[in-house]
């Protein structure tokens, strides 16, 4: 990991896409857990937006929606396939 990882950072509009985890996911990934935690408790998705994404659901509702569900399937995505991107290269690293 070349970033370093922060406990609660501003987010983008989208989060990024596609099989490679780059700098944004590797400072994100607090973000991408917490939002995990959140959907596990079934929490309400205006709520999570507002602590973890600092977002504003009620004066941007669609905006808020598509940050907090893109940031959502990326972490899903980081859950499922991309952690194994991140062994890959630790293991890189490491020879």
């Amino acid at each position: 990991m070349k970033t370093s990882v922060e406990l609660d950072p501003e987010v983008d509009d989208l989060a990024p896409t596609g099989d490679i985890i780059t700098p944004y996911d590797e400072r994100h990934f607090v973000t991408y857990l917490r939002l995990l935690d959140a959907k596990a408790e079934n929490a309400d998705w205006k709520e999570v937006a507002r602590i973890v994404l600092h977002r504003d659901p009620v004066a941007e509702e669609l905006r808020t929606r598509r940050c907090w569900q893109s940031h959502l399937e990326r972490a899903q995505w980081l859950s499922r396939e991309g952690y194994k991107r991140i062994l890959e290269q630790a293991a890189a690293n490491k020879a």
